[in-house]
């Protein structure tokens, strides 16, 4: 795989009609700078608003992967994803003066052979992988869709379906090596859909754009001429349309006896772009689609969000320990003798948060608390909960960046237990809900395995005051 990112050379230019909102769009591809990402541009609109090319922003998934922010979309991008990630693309802006890309011949083709036109400019900054160590595995029981993530020192995806159709029958596809096998096995191969579909699509306003040139359609029932009539009408088809005997309306040839399932594959790559990193995995997918595929990108988008913030403030690495004291005083403000949490264990993103509070007869606090028979205060538990909670605040964003944490209401305190000096306190914080400015978390401190104080906290996130300790 490659070790440096890399852009293309020069803009380069593509113009054709979108597959479902029929628009005519011209897009233009060009160089963008180091971490830059993929990002779509809307030259039409005022501002030249842009959308970057992550899953955060997907707004819908009903026959295609669409993103937005506000009222501005894009749509039907997976294609235009496939083949920048497919080329190993890092950085590059995609301008439109329309709403949705050209569709070409319903694959990436168009987008691969004008992105080799423009050539590639290999860039001085490494490529930013996101390297899989712990299965990641998405499931819908009720669409017979499994995917699964897991370690391997490449990029790999296997991908089969299943539609029960005796057209289509039961086909698998493997893509083991990005570089050799995408453009000549992958690339050209077709969006399809089955010919019931066709007029449900039609009528939804979707595939305003879609013709036998640029969709297989598949025969999965038996029509009569009236029938076929009204389908070639819906398909914008001005010839007599033969079903033929290939299984495909037109009696079109396909690329590969099994190019439905490579074009799975296909949209997989482009839909897993949205990750916004380059991932070393080997991905199984059963039955795979945009809808479960954007779900699976989100688990994966997570996990690397939270590598980033650990890599972030953890300069060491130290089995089984998240963040160190040293990191944990570059994120909390709190100081000696005021920081109440030495370690964190365990980090899950936006969910829980588990920290480590060793209790010594060294602090301070039994000075007082009590001569000769000295019990850590609860109060102190509860503050050593919600400086754990502090640091699950962290999501990668600049948010928590320059900010204070003030306790606003502590609900349903309860104290189980003394706590004395030699116990080791765990302290597991879960997220109760988040806004932009309040937060609420629920934590729980434990000894040994039993449970010895509980806390709903909540708290406003405000700005640091100037002048004060980062």
């Amino acid at each position: 795989m490659l070790v440096h990112q890399r852009t293309i050379k020069t803009p380069v230019t593509v113009s054709g009609i979108g597959l479902h909102t029929g628009n005519i769009c011209t897009m233009t591809f060009k160089p963008a700078p180091v971490d830059y990402g993929i990002r779509f541009r809307r030259i039409d609109l005022g501002g030249d608003p842009e959308i970057p090319a992550l899953v955060d922003y997907v707004v819908d998934i009903s026959r295609g992967t669409t993103i937005g922010i506000g009222d501005v979309r894009v749509h039907t991008i997976e294609h235009v994803l496939a083949a920048v990630a497919g080329l190993q693309i890092d950085n590059i802006m995609i301008d439109l003066d329309n709403n949705e890309p050209p569709v070409g011949d319903g694959s990436a083709r168009v987008f691969v052979e004008a992105l080799m036109k423009a050539e590639f400019d290999v860039q001085n900054a490494p490529k930013d992988y996101l390297v899989i160590d712990q299965a990641i595995h998405y499931k819908n029981e009720a669409k017979g869709v499994d995917i699964v993530a897991l370690p391997t020192d490449d990029y790999r995806i296997t991908v089969m379906v299943d539609y029960n159709n005796p057209v289509l029958g039961s086909q698998h596809t493997g893509l083991f090596d990005l570089e050799k096998e995408f453009i000549p096995e992958f690339s050209m191969c077709r969006t399809f859909c089955f010919l019931h579909e066709v007029e449900q699509l039609h009528d939804a306003g979707l595939i305003r754009g879609g013709n036998l040139d640029n969709a297989i359609v598949i025969v999965d029932r038996d029509l009569n001429d009236g029938e076929v009539d009204k389908l070639a009408e819906k398909l914008g088809v001005t010839d007599s349309v033969i079903l033929g005997t290939t299984g495909q309306v037109g009696n079109k040839s396909l690329h590969f006896k099994n190019e439905p399932a490579r074009h799975k594959l296909l949209d997989m790559i482009g839909d897993l772009a949205l990750i916004g990193a380059p991932i070393k995995a080997q991905i199984l997918a059963a039955r795979p689609g945009h809808a479960s595929n954007v779900e699976f990108a989100k688990k994966v988008r997570k996990l690397y969000q939270q590598k980033k913030i650990i890599k972030k403030y953890q300069y060491d690495k130290k089995e089984g320990v998240v963040f160190d004291v040293n990191a944990l005083t570059r994120i909390l403000p709190h100081r000696y003798p005021f920081l109440l949490v030495d370690k964190i264990i365990d980090f899950q993103l936006n969910e829980k948060i588990v920290g480590v509070k060793n209790v010594t007869i060294n602090e301070q606090v039994f000075q007082g608390h009590f001569p000769g028979a000295p019990v850590y205060p609860g109060v102190m538990i509860v503050e050593g909960m919600a400086q754990t909670g502090g640091v699950l605040l962290l999501d990668g964003s600049d948010r928590t960046d320059g900010k204070l944490v003030y306790f606003m209401s502590m609900n349903n305190v309860k104290f189980r237990k003394p706590v004395v000096p030699g116990d080791q306190l765990v302290y597991e914080v879960t997220m109760g809900y988040r806004k932009s400015k309040v937060c609420q978390v629920i934590g729980k401190a434990f000894v040994d395995g039993q449970l010895v104080a509980e806390a709903e906290m909540m708290a406003s996130i405000v700005d640091r005051p100037a002048g004060t300790a980062a």
